[in-house]
């Protein structure tokens, strides 16, 4: 079994800085890209920031700049570290693992975690 646990969320004052953690635990052979994702009141989710097993990064346009995603393959954790954050920065968090279990037949599966609110005060 796979778990994907985040850490880090909370509030903030506009400008300030969080840095969200996900770790992955679990039968884990490898871990492919590993992502995060937010969800404000009554919008979708959306895709924040992604990294790929070999480090390239992309970003949804409106948190370029701002913030950073880094993963540590030795401790299977993904971080976003956000600046400058801002009111419209307000939503749930989730990190997402894109995930090659030990036994999972050479079969890569999508892993979610359970959400971390962030909450930006104007």
């Amino acid at each position: 079994q796979v778990q994907l646990v985040e850490s880090g969320g909370g509030l903030v004052q506009a400008g300030g800085s969080l840095r969200l953690s996900c770790a992955a635990s679990g039968s884990i052979l490898a871990i492919n890209s590993m992502e995060w994702y937010r969800q404000a009141p009554g919008k979708q989710r959306e895709l924040v920031a992604g990294i790929s097993s070999g480090g390239s990064t992309n970003y949804e346009d409106s948190v370029k700049g701002r913030f950073s995603i880094s993963r540590d393959n030795a401790k299977k954790t993904v971080y976003l570290q956000m600046n400058s954050l801002k009111p419209e920065d307000t939503a749930v968090y989730y990190c997402y693992a894109r995930v090659l279990p030990k036994y999972g037949l050479g079969q890569e599966y999508d892993y979610w975690g359970q959400g971390t609110q962030v909450t930006v005060s104007s």
